[in-house]
């Protein structure tokens, strides 16, 4: 499991091994989806199939990377994950930086909190398994 503090984190390897649900960084990432999916709802109609899409669809690439990562068989694959993770993070935080611009989102603050805290983490994750394995 990821223990995450505001500047530590540590990660028991032995929960690596574990399943996907348990990871801190995982259930993280199902609240941000899941706010994103609530804030998205407020996009004008015509974004419907645009950035409204684009942007949860980035966002769920976020946890399903990272199931998808320790579901597979080595620390390699699971780092791999990891970075694809890091990759739809800032693919996410990239189209929420101009949902504001176009203002379709306003009170952005506790949402890129949200999505800082989740790319410390998957950092920190990522780290550790660096220099674990």
């Amino acid at each position: 499991m990821v223990f995450g503090g505001d500047s530590h984190l540590t990660v028991e390897i032995s929960s690596v091994k574990s399943h996907y649900r348990n990871l801190l960084v995982w259930q993280k990432a199902i609240a941000l989806v899941t706010q994103v999916y609530v804030v998205t709802r407020t996009f004008p109609r015509e974004e419907l199939y645009g950035l409204s899409s684009q942007i949860r669809r980035a966002a769920v690439s976020v946890p399903s990377n990272i199931a998808e990562g320790q579901a597979r068989l080595t620390p390699g694959e699971f780092r791999q994950f990891l970075g694809f993770a890091r990759g739809s993070l800032a693919e996410l935080d990239t189209q929420l930086i101009v949902a504001e611009n176009l203002g379709y989102i306003t009170n952005t603050g506790p949402l890129f909190e949200q999505l800082a805290e989740v790319g410390r983490m998957l950092s920190g994750l990522l780290s550790s398994l660096t220099t674990e394995n």
